[in-house]
This record gives structure tokens, sequence and C-alpha cells, in this order.
């Protein structure tokens, strides 16, 4: 086997061993100087089913400004899921963000 063909493959191989090793849930924070505006009051439509839960619409940073994502109905992924809702959290660094997630 040529040599850099070899180098090839060990430097894939190390390369697949690091993504690997990073947790599927790692993320950077994205520090925020300025907090997020007062969530806007949303009229709910009509759920479209009864298995349909309300998610509530959130200010999102685009990395200029903030910019509200509306509400919405989702059917939950499993029985008896519960949606823990998204929020912005404020240290002394600024505000980050902290994802929605469904909890049993």
């Amino acid at each position: 086997m040529p040599i850099r063909l070899m180098r090839g493959v060990l430097a894939a191989a190390l390369l697949s061993a690091v993504l690997l090793a990073i947790p599927a849930n790692a993320s950077t924070r994205v520090y925020v100087r300025v907090g997020p505006p007062a969530a806007i009051v949303e009229v709910r439509p009509v759920a479209p089913g009864p298995r349909y839960v309300w998610l509530d619409g959130y200010h999102h940073w685009n990395g200029r400004a903030y910019v509200w994502v509306p509400g919405r109905w989702v059917v939950p992924p499993r029985a008896n899921a519960v949606w823990v809702p998204g929020r912005w959290v404020h240290e002394k660094r600024g505000y980050y963000w902290v994802d929605g997630h469904w909890r049993r």
C-alpha cells in the first residue's frame, strides 16, 4: 500500500473516531447581550385533531435580531409525553437559548 494512500486512510479513521467521540447532543451556546422581547400573545387556532398538543411560539436569535417563531400544533412522539418549552437563560455573559424537549 503506497504511503500516501495509507496516510489518507489513517486520517479518515482518526477523523471518524473524533466525530464519534462527540456526543450527539453537544452544542455550542450562542450568547446574546440583549434579552428577548416579551412573548407575543397568539390566538390558537382550533386543534387539527384530538391527539395534538400546542407548542407556544418563541423568539429565535438569527444572529442579528430576535425573530418570532409562531406556535403550532404537533402530535407528541409517544403516549403521555409532555412538552417542556424552550427558554432563554440569563448569565453574566448574556442570554442563551435552551431547546424545548419531550418528557415522558
